[in-house]
């Protein structure tokens, strides 16, 4: 709240001195970033030159960030709000902390990945895809997720703990795509195949695969390649999982950007959205962590396959948000680690 009152008085005083050349230079914004400051700081630090506003980044996980602006309420001083998750995007504006940016804005962003009053856009996305030691045997049966329960997999299976967001957000999917009971069975038989054995990171799994103590991992598709920027040799596989005519498709997660509630500058918040929603945004943002851009047109990193390249689930990206309480419960439910 003190900040606020501050940044406006300091407008006040700017504006009655005819500074408006100054104001620009003097403009800040508040920026709650669940994202690491690596892969966001690059882009504010263009936005910053073009613009002369300059961003202050608060950074944590999404979720303590998400309620920590919840129990701010309008003493908040964040004027955006950055998830690396679409569910929790999607729980802050059902939550009602953001506002709709602009129409105009919002556009350039296809609807299945931002919400659908746009209060919030997502910025790039990440595909769930699995990674296979090239040197493991009896391993061509797996094309699809739900080959994960294979009793032929036992003690061979890499996961992360349940309470992974891109985990939850992953079963969500599968379960809007398959069903409830036939996501149930799936995540049974690996928990049986993993032996109640899980990974706190992704980049843990993929050096599991890659040293032979795991056969196969279920990951976000960039810690493989970050593996092999470091291990060009490394014995790793990427599968693109459930393709073909009956395949559901690889199931997307969105990293986004929301405008909070009681910004006191909603034409600079605009400003910063507008800038990371443009190709020269676009390319930064998700370029950084060889994600996959949003914005339609702008191309993802030559190392990753192109979005066009493979076929991807049919669920929105809000819908991670709507229905993350029913997946929890299935979590709970098979008692998942």
């Amino acid at each position: 709240m003190k900040m606020i009152l501050q940044r406006l008085l300091l407008g006040v005083l700017l504006t009655a001195l005819g500074g408006t050349g100054a104001m620009a230079a003097e403009e800040e914004l508040v920026v709650y970033s669940g994202r690491k400051d690596q892969f966001i700081k690059p882009v504010i630090e263009q936005f910053t030159a073009k613009t002369g506003i300059k961003v202050v980044l608060h950074s944590a996980s999404s979720t303590a960030l998400l309620n920590k602006l919840r129990i701010e309420g309008e003493r908040t001083d964040a004027d955006l709000f950055i998830s690396n998750d679409a569910g929790n995007l999607q729980t802050g504006s059902k939550l009602g902390l953001f506002q709709p940016v602009s129409a105009e804005i919002a556009a350039v962003i296809p609807a299945n990945l931002r919400a659908k009053d746009n209060t919030w856009l997502g910025l790039s996305a990440r595909a769930r895809v699995l990674v296979v030691n090239e040197n493991a045997s009896d391993i061509d049966f797996v094309e699809s997720v739900f080959d994960l329960a294979d009793p032929r997999l036992k003690d061979r299976l890499a996961i992360t703990n349940s309470s992974n967001e891109s985990f939850i957000a992953g079963v969500t999917v599968y379960m809007l795509s398959e069903g409830r009971e036939k996501t149930r069975q799936w995540l049974q038989g690996m928990k049986t195949n993993a032996d109640n054995t899980v990974f706190a990171k992704h980049s843990k799994i993929v050096k599991a695969v890659a040293e032979g103590r795991k056969d196969v991992g279920l990951v976000n598709h960039y810690y493989i390649y970050r593996h092999l920027a470091k291990h060009p040799d490394a014995p790793l596989r990427i599968i693109m999982p459930d393709q073909g005519e009956t395949g559901m498709g690889v199931a997307w997660n969105v990293a986004g950007i929301a405008m909070t509630r009681h910004t006191p500058d909603r034409a600079a918040a605009e400003k910063l959205i507008r800038f990371l929603v443009s190709p020269q945004g676009q390319a930064e943002f998700a370029g950084a962590n060889s994600e996959y851009p949003t914005r339609e047109g702008v191309s993802a990193a030559p190392e990753v396959p192109a979005a066009g390249s493979y076929h991807i689930t049919n669920v929105p990206m809000a819908a991670l948000g709507e229905h993350r309480i029913e997946t929890l419960d299935l979590l709970d439910s098979v008692g998942m680690p």
